[in-house]
């Protein structure tokens, strides 16, 4: 099972032909391929799967799915010992 996490498309450019982009996800940036995504512009958020980004999303979409990321990763975490002495 694959988990798809929304990145910010930070700058776009070309190697050997190929549509190139940087994507920022929370501070973690990579390289991923925007040749299916020739509409692509710095700023919109994308899915990102084995290099290759796959669909944009809209600020809002990618900030929902964030959220929820979030919140699972929280109810994941293990209860922490009341600090009080």
């Amino acid at each position: 099972m694959c988990l798809a996490v929304p990145g910010k498309i930070i700058s776009i450019y070309t190697v050997g032909g190929m549509h190139m982009g940087k994507v920022d996800f929370g501070g973690v940036i990579r390289e991923a391929c925007l040749e299916t995504l020739p509409e692509a512009t710095v700023g919109d958020y994308t899915i990102v799967h084995a290099g290759f980004a796959l669909n944009l999303l809209s600020e809002e979409e990618a900030q929902a799915t964030l959220s929820a990321l979030r919140e699972i990763a929280e109810l994941s975490e293990p209860p922490q010992p009341d600090q009080q002495a």
